[in-house]
C-alpha cells in the first residue's frame, strides 16, 4: 500500500476482517483508534452530518473511476501537506475530478 510505503500508519478495512462490515461499525472503528477514512463511498459523510460528529475525518474520492488506487494514493500524497491540519482538527475532504474541498467537522447547518 502506497501510504504505508511512504511511512504512514495506514490500514484496509481487510485487515480487520471487516470487508463487508456496515459503514457505522467502520466509523466506529475510525473514532477507537483515531484513523482516516478514505473511500469512495459518499454514505461516510452523510452518516457524519446526521451525528452532527467531529471525528473520524474523511477522505472522499468522487468521480474518479478513471484512476486506479496508486494513481489515487498518489494525489493524496501529493496534497496531504495542504490538507494534514484540516485532518487533524476533523474535516472531510473531498477530491473531485479538477479540485478539492474541505469542510471542517461537526457541520454547521447551511443558513
Amino acid at each position: 500500500m502506497l501510504l504505508e510505503a511512504s511511512g504512514h500508519d495506514a490500514v484496509h478495512v481487510r485487515q480487520f476482517e471487516m470487508s463487508e462490515a456496515k459503514d457505522p461499525e467502520i466509523l466506529t472503528l475510525a473514532v477507537e483508534q483515531s484513523r482516516i477514512i478514505i473511500s469512495s463511498d459518499t454514505d461516510f459523510g452523510e452518516l457524519l452530518a446526521i451525528a452532527n460528529a467531529s471525528a473520524p475525518s474523511f477522505i472522499l474520492f468522487r468521480r474518479q473511476d478513471h484512476r486506479r488506487a496508486s494513481e489515487l494514493g498518489a494525489l493524496l500524497l501529493l496534497n496531504l501537506a495542504a490538507i494534514e491540519e484540516d485532518l487533524d482538527t476533523g474535516a472531510v475532504v473531498v477530491f473531485d475530478h479538477d479540485r478539492i474541498r474541505v469542510r471542517r467537522l461537526p457541520f454547521r447547518p447551511v443558513r
